[in-house]
């Protein structure tokens, strides 16, 4: 019998090009992420400030030597004051760029393990309606941009605002006419860059969003790596992801494009003041309005503010980098999630509960969970309407059945009935649409998540094996679990055989998703990680579908020995399996049309017999077939 149930619509996709964030937002978020760090900031900050101060007093150096040689003074000691003033704001400037630097890190540092807490806690609806790929690159890639906009940036515009304001005194002190032409020649050049900075943002949000697309296009190809290479489909993947690298690169060039804009003219605009400056000082100097030497110091400061105008703009064009990368970042933040602590009332609407803000950061969700106390679970659903999203069919039209604690229920019905949401519902993957999901006569919505899932062992339909040795995927669910109990549930899920054989025992290495694994041995795997977990309620998604007679019986046997200790819910695939069960629920269009025993159900439901009577031909012919690798 087939078994596979209505499922969510196709991925819709990340949020991509979703219009950027007001500054206000911006500038909240961007806080959020600095406030941790600011006094690391500030230490930063201040080095960098002495440095730049440090800076300012060599033009005045400057100007006294010049008129020490004018009057045939001793020069030496200025000479060492000027060496001195050099070296120090060096060593210091150095030092506070190392403090920012680090600093930097620990903001991507917090940003990732914050970010990456809130993923894994991800409802699983929003998952589903997310790429992967996207999701890793605002882990990896955007948070990468915090580093300048969070630190250098903010230190960069602080300390390049106080420098400039130092230097335009300093050179108003000693004329304030050319001070006029400079900082004319300055406001002309920096108000037509204003218009530059906007397209900075837009064009590195776009760039971010073609990254997070090659990184879902490579997700998906590695995920399906073998039926990539056996339709022969190297070359047609290559290539969409070239193309997505091509428009990364497009915007990412049309970025580095408008930075080079701003960048160059901070230059243009001090090179264009030197001549104004030189001009008219030259006439000043000829008409006896000022000193030569005052002229050198003047053209000194000209050129010192080169350094701080070129960080106020960095720090501008870091703000529009920094801003694009913050507004996917939110954008993530902003998908619900689940709270393994949170209770919700039964009279919770659809989609809610067990959802936090889009400002709050990882909590103890991966924290293992003990198996809750107690003997077999049971289950209800009283009038279960159920649909994935408001856009679809509803999947479950008032499921009504009840499984007492202990024993194995089986689900039966053609594919598309809803068996495997039962699962789903169950484990409050998603919400009801309607009526109420019962364990132990609890509704779901009023158990802590984190107690809920701890009383189940879950063993789906593709039994996922994660990367890593056979050992970390064995007590995956249980950490805690003693050797003894990992020995034993080897001997029942017949998996003894296959550790003798491997070359490092528990500890060899398994490969991406299992690769090195068969079918069967995966889905023995899987059976395996739920049995260790001792839990109170067993769900098994077509957990034998995969493995030959032999095997089959073996785990059959096991999963028998589980059902007098626990209750046993499975989606069967084999007449084997369902015959075996106390009660079998037929379920068909996601409704609920019979409930009843093997023998109850042949002659007493036509569906039940018309499945019976095609499984009785496909089993005798599968048992041969099927199996293990």
């Amino acid at each position: 019998m087939t078994t596979t149930s209505a499922g969510p619509a196709e991925q819709t996709g990340a949020p991509a090009g979703a219009p950027a964030l007001p500054a206000r937002e911006t500038w909240r978020a961007l806080y959020r992420h600095f406030r941790p760090h600011r006094w690391a900031v500030g230490l930063g900050a201040l080095l960098t400030l002495v440095g730049s101060v440090t800076g300012l007093a060599q033009p005045l150096a400057a100007k006294a030597l010049v008129e020490r040689l004018g009057q045939d003074e001793s020069i030496a000691g200025t000479l060492l004051l000027l060496t001195a003033l050099v070296v120090l704001g060096t060593v210091v400037a150095s030092f506070g760029s190392y403090v920012l630097e680090r600093t930097a890190e620990s903001v991507v540092l917090v940003a990732r393990r914050d970010l990456i807490g809130r993923l894994l806690r991800l409802r699983v609806p929003a998952v589903e309606r997310t790429q992967p790929g996207d999701l890793m690159s605002r882990v990896t890639s955007d948070t990468t941009l915090l580093r300048s906009v969070t630190t250098t940036s903010i230190v960069s515009a602080a300390t390049g605002g106080l420098t400039f304001l130092a230097t335009v005194a300093l050179m108003g002190f000693m004329d304030p006419v050319l001070l006029a032409v400079t900082l004319g020649v300055i406001v002309l050049i920096g108000g037509s860059v204003g218009f530059v900075m906007p397209k900075i943002a837009q064009a590195t949000k776009q760039s971010q969003e073609a990254v997070g697309a090659i990184s879902t296009v490579l997700e998906r190809a590695f995920g399906a790596f073998r039926t990539v290479k056996a339709s022969g489909a190297e070359a047609r993947e290559a290539a969409v992801v070239e193309a997505a690298a091509q428009e990364a690169w497009r915007h990412g060039v049309r970025s580095a494009k408008w930075q080079a804009v701003a960048g160059s003219s901070v230059g243009l605009a001090v090179q264009v003041s030197f001549l104004a400056v030189l001009g008219i000082g030259g006439a000043r100097v000829a008409s006896g309005a000022m000193s030569v030497a005052a002229l050198i110091a003047f053209l000194l400061y000209l050129f010192y503010l080169i350094d701080p105008v070129s960080q106020l703009v960095n720090a501008v064009v870091q703000y529009q980098v920094g801003s694009a990368a913050v507004a996917r970042i939110v954008e993530a933040e902003q998908l619900e999630v689940e709270d393994p602590g949170t209770v919700e009332g039964p009279g919770a609407v659809e989609g809610s509960g067990a959802v936090e803000g889009p400002g709050a950061v990882a909590g103890p969700g991966s924290v293992p969970v003990p198996p809750v106390a107690g003997g077999p679970a049971r289950v209800a659903f009283e009038g279960v309407a159920f649909r994935y999203r408001d856009d679809l069919p509803y999947v479950h039209h008032g499921v009504d059945f009840e499984v007492p604690g202990g024993g194995m229920t089986a689900f039966v019905g053609p594919s598309g009935a809803g068996k495997t949401t039962v699962f789903a519902l169950v484990e409050r993957f998603y919400e009801v649409t309607g009526g109420r999901v019962l364990v132990d006569g609890r509704d779901v919505r009023d158990w802590p998540l984190a107690e809920l899932r701890a009383a189940i062992g879950y063993v789906e339909q593709d039994a996922p094996v994660l990367a890593g040795t056979l050992r970390e995927n064995l007590v995956f669910a249980a950490p805690d679990a003693s050797a003894d109990a990992i020995r034993e549930v080897l001997v029942k899920a017949r998996l003894d055989g296959l550790v003798e054989r491997l070359p490092d025992g528990l500890d060899t290495v398994v490969g991406h998703r299992g690769s090195k694994l068969s079918g069967g041995e995966r889905q023995r795997v899987a059976i395996a990680r739920a049995l260790l977990r001792r839990p109170r309620l067993l769900l098994l998604d077509e957990a034998t579908s995969q493995l030959d007679a032999v095997n089959e019986l073996a785990l059959r046997d096991a999963v028998a020995q589980a059902a007098r200790e626990t209750t046993v819910l499975v989606v069967a695939h084999r007449l084997s399996t369902v015959t075996l069960a106390d009660r079998i629920v037929v379920m068909d269009a996601g409704k609920v049309r019979a409930v009843g025993t093997h023998a109850q159900l042949v002659s007493g439901d036509a569906l039940y017999g018309e499945l019976a009577a095609t499984q009785f031909l496909t089993a005798s012919a599968g048992a041969a077939g099927a199996g293990d690798r």
